[in-house]
């Protein structure tokens, strides 16, 4: 089973540019969490699966309360956390986007995303 929070909406203080850290900016995640299908069948309730609003949660509190150089290590840091805290997570599968970018030229975003399964 995948369980998806699709688009998630922070304010966080990251980038490599001192005034991105001081003014902050959006930043757009989505998280796919994958579950164990030969216990996929066996959900009935919450404490079978995994509680997405403790998930949303704990991405809040990093997107939040951090501050990152890269959107790389801010993407490790939140795989490690949740592959830790969330042991019904068999694979993680991270976008951030940061919307606004220092770049001169037109585009929406700049994303990484990264794919990790629990060791």
């Amino acid at each position: 089973m995948i369980i998806r929070l699709n688009e998630m909406v922070f304010y966080g203080f990251h980038g490599l540019h001192d005034e991105e850290r001081k003014l902050g900016q959006r930043f757009i995640v989505t998280a796919q969490l994958f579950t164990d299908p030969q216990i996929d069948d066996r959900i009935r309730c919450l404490d079978d699966t995994i509680d997405y609003t403790k998930v949303y949660q704990e991405i809040k509190t990093v997107m939040e309360t951090n501050q990152f150089l890269l959107l790389e290590d801010c993407a490790n840091t939140l795989a490690t956390k949740l592959l830790a805290d969330f042991p019904l997570i068999q694979q993680v599968r991270l976008c951030i986007q940061k919307p606004s970018v220092p770049i001169p030229g037109s585009l929406r975003s700049v994303e990484v995303e990264l794919f990790r399964t629990r060791s």
